[in-house]
């Protein structure tokens, strides 16, 4: 009998939970999110550029879902020290991570052996925005545009010294992709621990491959000049500049990206809640100015599109290294 009545008291409590429209104590957790503070853990310096650009959206969140977001540091080791604190955080929406192209889309395919797993040890939650890529050179550069200089360096292979910011990285990976898409030969001079922008500008090395928010200022100074540019079209900032598909490459197409994401496992209604607010965020004229400034476009989306984005970009900067023979372990 004492079993008969602790089966029917459960089963009013049950009854009386529903009634209320009780939910378990997972899904209450989940529809209050966020109710304390959120880090978004950054792979990177503090006061570099992509922390900046954390930055701002961590504030855009703050404002939006009214608990603070802030930024964590964890740079090393082309991005893998911060990467693999990103993807062994709690899975419950207060770790997430600003993850790039060079993090997600090229480190997988350089090593090996990583203590964390790029397709399978992340959540996307949304894209932030992407850099188009633009061939930049010294102003002592005779050569008016990328058109110009494929012409000379098939005359005079190795003719030009292109600065790189290591074997491995975005940058000597782009340069690599327009060797072998334009079908010359350029000397690629790494530049491991220091910015080569002094040396740029100094013309000690000619050109460089990278996004624009380093460059941008001393473009509309005169100091370098920007030859081409990736994307469809001609970016608004720099109408003048031709892209590389007038060129004569349509299928060189190097673009940075930065976007949030959270550990796997993350439950789906707060990585919703996540884009939905990162979508608000990117409705700010002053951050997409910002973005268009330097060569880029703010960019927010959906998980399921994000993780689209990134699955094509993967695979677009898998085949760039193979094909290259890269490896770094």
């Amino acid at each position: 009998m004492r079993i008969l009545k602790m089966t029917a008291r459960r089963w009013m409590a049950l009854g009386v939970m529903a009634a209320a429209g009780a939910v378990p104590p997972g899904a209450a957790a989940q529809s209050d999110y966020p109710s304390k503070a959120v880090r978004i853990i950054a792979p990177f310096p503090a006061g570099s550029g992509p922390d900046a650009n954390a930055r701002e959206i961590a504030a855009e969140l703050t404002k939006i879902l009214g608990q603070t977001f802030f930024v964590e540091n964890r740079p090393g080791a082309s991005n893998i020290i911060g990467t693999e604190v990103a993807a062994k955080a709690p899975a419950d929406g207060y770790s997430l991570y600003i993850g790039t192209t060079s993090s997600l889309s090229v480190v997988p395919h350089l090593y090996a052996k990583l203590p964390f797993n790029a397709e399978k040890d992340f959540a996307p939650v949304s894209l932030l925005g992407v850099l188009n890529t633009g061939l930049i050179a010294t102003a002592g550069v005779e050569a008016k545009d990328a058109r110009a200089l494929i012409a000379g360096l098939k005359a005079r292979p190795d003719s030009l010294a292109v600065a790189t910011a290591g074997i491995g990285s975005y940058s000597h990976l782009s340069a690599v992709w327009f060797n072998n898409a334009a079908g010359v030969k350029t000397n690629l001079v790494p530049y491991n621990s220091t910015s080569p922008y002094t040396d740029l500008i100094a013309g000690q090395v000619q050109a460089m491959f990278d996004g624009l928010p380093a460059a941008a200022g001393s473009i509309r100074a005169g100091r370098l000049k920007l030859l081409a540019i990736t994307g469809n079209k001609r970016h608004a900032s720099f109408p003048d500049v031709p892209t590389f598909a007038e060129a004569g490459l349509p299928d060189y197409a190097p673009i940075a990206w930065q976007g949030i994401l959270a550990p796997a496992g993350t439950p789906k209604p707060i990585l919703e809640k996540l884009s939905a607010a990162m979508r608000k965020a990117c409705q700010s004229e002053e951050l997409a100015k910002k973005w268009r400034e330097y060569g880029g476009e703010l960019r927010c989306d959906t998980p399921e599109e994000f993780a689209a984005f990134i699955h094509a970009d993967r695979q677009m900067w898998g085949r760039v290294i193979r094909q290259a023979n890269i490896k770094l372990d």
